[in-house]
Formats: C-alpha cells, structure tokens, sequence
C-alpha cells in the first residue's frame, strides 16, 4: 500500500519552537520519525498537516 507524503509542522507547546517536516500519512496520523523537541519535550506537541496555496 502506498502512502502519501505530506509536510507537517510540528510545535512545542512548551517552548514554542517550529518545526516543518515531511512524513507520511498513514492511517490517519503523520510518521514523520520526530522523536522530542531541543527543550526535550516529547509529549505537549500540536501537530498539523502543512497547507501551501
């Protein structure tokens, strides 16, 4: 099965560093491999697909 490959921005909630990324979408959910954030947060992230016009 083919997946399609999205940019996806990722934010910390904590610190509030961004970070855009591509991934997969699978299942309904990105698989980009991003583990945590430089501030080692790895669980208060807000996760979007990234929309380009």
């Amino acid at each position: 099965m083919e997946t399609d490959r999205v940019k996806v921005i990722i934010r910390c909630n904590v610190c509030g560093e961004k970070f855009v990324l591509r991934g997969r979408k699978e299942r309904g959910s990105f698989d980009t491999g991003f583990k945590q954030c430089i501030c080692s947060n790895s669980e208060d992230l807000h996760i979007e697909e990234y929309n380009a016009l």
